[in-house]
């Protein structure tokens, strides 16, 4: 209808497309990964990604609290857990001493009103670097469902807010919900990695906790990164079983899984923006390639354009910064 439709008219000034712009990103939509290590006063940098610390108890508690007072209104906890430490079990996960269960229980004292995301899966914790128990080079679901299912119920029991079970196994949900109503840890909430593909992405991320795989992949519980269909079935699934928000990840890649899941639900649908994601754009800004905030920042937009609530990322100190300057 040109010349009465001008699609530009509404992109003549700033203030027009304030005004008319559909999607948002606030501080409130950011979760923060946050990495743990067993000793005290240790700040440990991770080279594969730039500006990531793996921070014992005490000092996670100080970054804790910087992130909460920047607003950020919570953190996704992971723990490196020393080699000697790791069997086929989990069985250091249900030590109630374990790193995991102190820094929950020292952040949760300490800072009440931060949410706190746990984590659950075996790799961290597994001699294999998989995320189940192991038999000749199997990954046994049911077996690992029960343990998950004890180590969520440790995980609340020491404040956990959010239990984010990442392993990928079949039913793990429902085993899970089913140990916390028995337990009336009847409010704690489950966020699912509901659609975790089997990604390349990832590589920086096992670094940081020394989780690689020692045989094989992650392929015949990750899922398969060519599948659309599959992912919405395994989320639709997670929902029916319990889970009070459903994951996509990676981020940036599936923006197509997040927007159909966005259309299919109506529960919060979180995206974890990866350690591949992360670097790759940290490399570029190293390079001098990028504009590096606008960047940063129109990825994050993409996550809310496409229907996530949640965003889960590195960059999300350095977001907040970002967003209050564009204030």
């Amino acid at each position: 209808m040109y010349p009465l439709k001008r699609n530009r008219r509404l992109r003549t000034t700033a203030a027009l497309r304030e005004l008319v712009s559909e999607s948002t990103l606030s501080i409130s939509d950011l979760l923060a990964p946050l990495f743990l290590i067993d000793g005290s006063n240790i700040k440990e940098s991770v080279d594969s990604m730039p500006g990531v610390y793996r921070y014992s108890v005490d000092l996670a508690l100080k970054k804790a609290k910087k992130l909460y007072d920047m607003g950020i209104p919570g953190i996704l906890l992971f723990a490196k857990i020393d080699q000697k430490l790791k069997d086929n079990s989990g069985e250091s996960a249900l030590n109630e001493n374990g790193l995991m269960q102190k820094a929950i229980r020292q952040i949760k004292k300490n800072i009440p009103n931060l949410i706190l995301c746990a984590d659950l899966a075996l790799d961290p914790y597994s001699i294999y670097g998989h995320d189940g128990i192991v038999e000749n080079k199997k990954i046994i679901n049911d077996r690992t469902n029960n343990v998950l299912a004890e180590i969520a119920l440790s995980y609340a029991k020491n404040g956990a807010d959010i239990i984010a079970p990442s392993d990928m196994m079949d039913g793990r949900v429902y085993c899970i919900r089913k140990i916390l109503e028995k337990n009336n840890f009847v409010d704690t909430v489950i966020m699912s990695y509901s659609v975790k593909f089997a990604s390349s992405f990832y590589g920086p991320f096992r670094n940081v906790l020394d989780s690689n795989p020692s045989f094989g992949d992650k392929k015949t519980y990750q899922m398969d990164f060519r599948n659309k269909k599959e992912g919405i079935n395994e989320a639709l699934q997670d929902i029916e079983e319990g889970a009070d928000i459903i994951m996509v990840k990676p981020g940036l890649p599936y923006l197509d899984i997040v927007n159909e899941l966005s259309n299919k639900t109506n529960v919060p649908i979180a995206v974890y923006q990866v350690s591949g994601e992360y670097s790759m754009i940290k490399s570029a800004e190293k390079m001098g390639w990028i504009n590096y905030k606008n960047v940063v920042i129109e990825q994050l937009m993409s996550f809310k354009r496409a229907g996530a609530s949640i965003i889960i990322t590195y960059f999300a100190e350095e977001a907040v910064k970002f967003l209050k300057e564009n204030e």
